[in-house]
């Protein structure tokens, strides 16, 4: 099985690669230590190993996770050299990632549905949720996509402004109130608008705190049961936003929003300004949600669709390689 086949443009490739240049550096100057006077993988480089992916993120239960599938490959082999265990990581953590419809593709796949495919859009302020909302909308357009979005974080007054500037951008109809209204007004007229004007796709942004997860809970369900009343089914999508370089207060974040709703996608961003890129691992293995997204630069061409494959082929290539 060729597991990494090139799926992405050379252009967006070598983005992937210069945004994951922290992780990747930090991770293989850690692996090459590890196998420094090893031949083949013992316990030794096993024991080291469990300790570089801990240190680069990747969480503890994923961490003992790729140390059993190399120790089940090693047993079976009988002899396992160190020169291959960078192909057998990248293997191995491919196949932990989970996949979704669509990561194969270079444009954003919008499944069809009946009437706008609303995408409801979660996380704690301050995590890129408004920008990310912005980048989405404003590729969605690139692709001929008729977008509407909602200012549903009624609680913040820039968050409403934020995303106006983006939905110019993006030539994206906003629906907004004033500060303070009913989030799941605005969802409702949100949809209603959508509706009347046959939008592709609905973004609606909602407020980010976790300071009391019931209220939190409460809230998005409401907004949920407001915009099924004018669209079946919706949202569609469930959008988890995390902030890449927080490392393992991402894993918190996602344990306390996919608690509170029914998250079923992700976008990880600020990859590019932090060696914590492992932590896509982990939270994508331990949560069993897709990450659709990454963010890997300030422009709305660096939210890129995440394809495990390149993903795993960029963590894992050196500089010297091709």
């Amino acid at each position: 099985m060729n597991f990494f086949k090139r799926l992405f443009s050379s252009e967006k490739k070598e983005t992937l690669n210069q945004g994951l240049e922290k992780t990747r550096t930090g991770l293989f100057s850690k692996l090459a230590r590890i196998v420094v006077g090893k031949s083949s993988i013992d316990d030794e480089v096993l024991d080291n190993l469990e300790e570089v992916l801990i240190t680069s993120d990747v969480g503890v239960s994923t961490t003992i996770k790729i140390i059993g599938k190399i120790q089940e490959r090693v047993a079976k082999d009988k002899y396992m050299g160190t020169s291959e265990l960078n192909r057998i990581l990248r293997e191995e953590i491919s196949l932990l990632l989970a996949a979704y419809e669509g990561e194969d593709s270079e444009d954003i796949f919008i499944p069809k549905v009946e009437g706008p495919y609303v995408i409801m859009v979660v996380g704690v302020n301050g995590v890129g949720k408004t920008t990310t909302i912005g980048k989405l909308a404003y590729q969605l357009q690139k692709q001929g996509k008729k977008v509407v979005l909602g200012a549903a974080d009624t609680f913040r007054a820039a968050a409403i402004d934020q995303l106006r500037v983006w939905g110019d951008r993006a030539q994206a109809t906003v629906i907004a109130q004033s500060m303070g209204s009913d989030p799941a007004s605005v969802a409702f007229d949100t949809l209603q608008h959508a509706v009347a004007s046959q939008a592709d796709v609905v973004i609606i942004d909602t407020a980010g705190r976790l300071h009391n997860k019931v209220g939190l809970m409460n809230e998005l369900t409401k907004i949920k049961r407001v915009m099924d009343k004018i669209v079946p089914n919706a949202p569609h999508e469930v959008l988890l936003v995390l902030d890449g370089s927080t490392g393992q207060n991402a894993f918190e974040q996602a344990k306390q929003f996919t608690a509170a709703t029914d998250v079923n996608a992700l976008a990880i961003t600020k990859i590019d300004g932090t060696a914590k890129g492992g932590v896509v691992i982990g939270i994508s293995d331990q949560f069993s949600i897709p990450v659709k997204y990454i963010g890997v630069g300030e422009k709305p061409e660096q939210l890129q669709i995440f394809n495990r494959f390149e993903f795993v082929d960029s963590l894992f290539t050196d500089g010297n390689e091709g």
